[in-house]
C-alpha cells in the first residue's frame, strides 16, 4: 500500500509564496490548518449580506470594537483565514503591524450561500481550537444564523441555530442585542 504524505504550510511560508508571486494577485485564497484553500466566489446575495451584517455590527459596536471585512486573522502558525467579518479589539493603529490574534477577536462571521458545509465542518473546529470566543455562520439561503460559543478542548460547547425572529446578545457584549433579521438585506 502506498501512503501519501500531505505537505502542510506555515503562515511564514505562505507569506513568502505570496511575496514571491506564486499566486495570482486576483486569486482569492486563505491558509487554514496548513492548507492553502481557494475561497468561493462572492455572488450578489453573499456580498449584500456581508455588507449588511458588517454595517449592523459597526453601528451596534461603534467605539467598542473594530469591524474588519474579509481581512486575515493570525489564528495559529499554520492558519491565517480571511473571515467575512471579524469583530476585534480596538487598536489605535488598526493592526498596521500584524493581524489580530485569537485573544483580540470577539467574534468571527462567515457568510454562507454555497459554503455552509465548509464553514460548518472545516472552519468551526479551527476557530474553536484557536479559542475564538464566538463564531456565527449566516446562511443566506434560509436566513438563519448558526451560532457557536464556549470554546473548550478544541470544540464549541454551545451550538444553536437561530431564525429571523431571534435576537442575539453577543458573548463579549451582552448588552448589545441584534435581531437576526437585521443581519440580512
Amino acid at each position: 500500500m502506498i501512503t501519501t504524505q500531505v505537505r502542510l504550510w506555515t503562515v511564514n511560508e505562505y507569506h513568502q509564496m505570496i511575496t514571491a508571486g506564486v499566486f495570482n494577485p486576483e486569486e482569492r485564497i486563505e491558509l487554514l490548518e496548513g492548507q492553502i484553500i481557494r475561497m468561493a466566489a462572492k455572488n450578489p446575495p453573499h456580498a449584500a449580506t456581508n455588507l449588511c451584517a458588517a454595517n449592523i455590527l459597526n453601528l451596534a459596536l461603534a467605539g467598542k470594537a473594530l469591524i474588519r471585512i474579509q481581512d486575515p486573522i493570525a489564528l495559529s502558525p499554520t492558519s491565517e483565514p480571511e473571515p467575512d467579518i471579524a469583530v476585534v479589539k480596538l487598536n489605535r493603529q488598526f493592526y498596521l503591524d500584524c493581524h489580530p490574534s485569537p485573544d483580540e477577536v470577539f467574534l468571527l462571521v462567515e457568510i454562507a450561500d454555497t459554503t455552509l458545509h465548509y464553514d460548518r465542518w472545516q472552519k468551526t473546529p479551527a476557530y474553536a481550537q484557536a479559542g475564538i470566543l464566538e463564531y456565527w455562520i449566516l446562511d443566506v439561503n434560509l436566513y438563519q444564523v448558526y451560532r457557536f460559543s464556549q470554546p473548550q478542548g478544541g470544540k464549541y460547547q454551545k451550538e444553536e441555530v437561530l431564525d429571523e425572529e431571534a435576537v442575539i446578545a453577543m458573548v463579549a457584549f451582552p448588552g448589545v442585542r441584534i435581531k437576526v433579521a437585521q443581519l440580512f438585506p
